[in-house]
């Protein structure tokens, strides 16, 4: 029985390190990028915004200005009318359920916590579930002619309640989008 319940502790303790492993990924920034490998993106020059929308209409602003900001890093120029390249922009948020499971007592054989020495069992555990809330923005330039897809990139985020984390965090997402923009494959 001893056996039994050692094995059942280091069960236990192991799935709440796998848990906690496996939910280290969820909290970060995950970026990812995709685009039309026939694309000749060196013929583009300029960009305009089509839509941009946010859940938070302040965002909106940020988003353009950020893009914006990267985009002429680039060498690329914003007419005061149309565009090689049209721009849009549409960010969101959900939450996201986190489960996390704390456990009391974990039996024990001759050296237990809970019930005393030399008693064993499993003990309790208690479970909470938190709502985590999940920002996304999905960025997408099209050829403005053609209205042809040319590049898509999404950016996931934990997000906090100070707007002024978000708006960091909105920053340094548009940033390692546009990091290696043009993508190096295109043609």
């Amino acid at each position: 029985m001893r056996l039994f319940a050692n094995t059942v502790r280091s069960l236990a303790f192991g799935a709440t390190i796998v848990l906690t492993a496996a939910a280290a990924p969820l909290l970060a920034q995950r970026i990812t990028t995709d685009y039309d490998h026939e694309a000749h993106f060196e013929q583009f020059h300029t960009f305009s915004f089509g839509t941009v929308h946010a859940s938070d209409p302040l965002f909106e602003q940020r988003i353009k200005d950020q893009v914006s900001k990267d985009l002429i890093a680039h060498g690329w120029r914003m007419p005061p009318q149309g565009g090689d390249v049209t721009i849009v922009a549409i960010g969101g948020m959900k939450d996201q359920q986190e489960y996390s499971t704390f456990y009391d007592g974990l039996g024990g054989g001759r050296w237990g916590w809970r019930r005393g020495w030399g008693s064993g069992g499993f003990g309790d555990s208690y479970t909470t579930v938190n709502q985590i809330p999940i920002g996304t923005l999905v960025i997408d330039l099209y050829e403005t002619g053609q209205h042809q897809l040319l590049f898509r990139a999404t950016a996931t985020d934990q997000l906090s309640n100070n707007n002024d984390k978000n708006t960091s965090k909105l920053d340094k997402a548009i940033d390692k989008i546009f990091n290696t923009f043009p993508p190096k494959g295109a043609l």
